[in-house]
């Protein structure tokens, strides 16, 4: 199974559809968000995703009750966070990486998603630890999500130009 990875879409819906998009094509069974949503409409794309959505609130989700709202009937989202089990993998997501660097080495998670800095980061501690970069493209002008197929751990980063 492969899941799609995003953080940090900050209301750039034109990439949020992209992403959406690329996620379908790639038939990915599940879809992780590291926060940072911003306002409720930026959820709105993701109920075209054909799979659910596991998310945690990031710094800039200000209206969080709005945002939460959205998620009614495809996804849910946390405050910090966000765990689950898919094709036998343990997987957490948070948004801040001095959150998800324990969490990675702790050994009780095989992935550990993150975002906040809007930088790629892909490393392995006890599990793998991944930061998609921006899907907003704001502060590194690289709007990007990333696959992961669940069985190898294989991480491929995708721009959305």
């Amino acid at each position: 199974m492969k899941i799609g990875v995003m953080a940090d879409s900050h209301d750039h819906l034109p990439n949020i559809w992209k992403a959406v998009q690329l996620f379908n094509q790639e038939q990915v069974g599940l879809v992780v968000h590291a926060g940072d949503f911003v306002s409720p409409f930026a959820v709105e794309p993701l109920r075209d995703l054909t799979c659910p959505v596991l998310a945690v609130f990031g710094n800039n989700d200000g209206e969080r009750i709005g945002v939460a709202n959205q998620f009614v009937g495809f996804g849910e989202v946390h405050p910090n966070v966000g765990t689950t089990s898919a094709d036998g993998r343990r997987i957490a997501v948070v948004h801040y990486p001095e959150l998800a660097v324990p969490l990675a080495r702790s050994g009780d998670y095989d992935v550990v998603i993150f975002g906040h800095s809007h930088e790629i980061e892909e490393r392995v501690e006890k599990g793998l630890l991944l930061n998609p970069g921006e899907v907003g493209g704001w502060l590194t002008d690289r709007p990007t999500v990333a696959v992961v197929d669940l069985e190898t751990l294989r991480v491929e980063i995708r721009d959305l130009v």
